[in-house]
């Protein structure tokens, strides 16, 4: 890549993140070639403005490996009092041509699927996320899910 080009890049990538005036926390994690459902991504916020209200998204990467149409998640929101709030979510991952879902121009899509909405914070908080997809008819839930590569939390100011 040529000097321009990489000038010309790097603008571009400084105009598309300055542009996302709500974004307050936007942090991905890798879960490699397949996502264990025993893997716990932790999210460590920081201290927010109390006097704001959030909404807060879970982003998935994930390409055409993905096997199933939805997605099962755990996510957890452990307050600074200890009190941790736990929520079993399900997400629509494929059209039903078996299409993926999400925003893209490769094979890898990216999707925001909303977590929470309206959320005050008050100190430290920490959010756990964790696959719970299962194959239909069966008890044990996938062991390596398959298709997908990052998994992140973004926190936006209500506009």
């Amino acid at each position: 890549m040529t000097l321009k080009n990489s000038i010309l890049v790097l603008l571009m990538a400084v105009l598309f993140f300055s542009c996302d005036k709500k974004r307050v926390f936007d942090q991905y994690q890798s879960v490699g070639s397949a996502w264990h459902k025993d893997s716990v991504l932790s999210f460590n916020l920081p201290e927010l403005d109390s006097t704001k209200r959030y909404h807060l998204f879970i982003t998935i990467r994930n390409n055409n490996n993905y096997p199933f149409n939805n997605l099962f998640l755990i996510a957890s929101l452990e307050k600074p009092n200890g009190y941790t709030k736990v929520d079993t979510l399900e997400y629509q991952m494929a059209a039903a041509d078996g299409s993926l879902l999400g925003n893209g121009f490769t094979d890898i899509k990216e999707s925001k699927l909303v977590y929470k909405n309206n959320v005050r914070f008050r100190g430290k908080y920490k959010v756990n996320i964790q696959q719970a997809v299962r194959e239909t008819g069966k008890i044990p839930g996938v062991t390596a899910l398959e298709g997908v590569t990052e998994v992140g939390l973004r926190i936006e100011n209500i506009e």
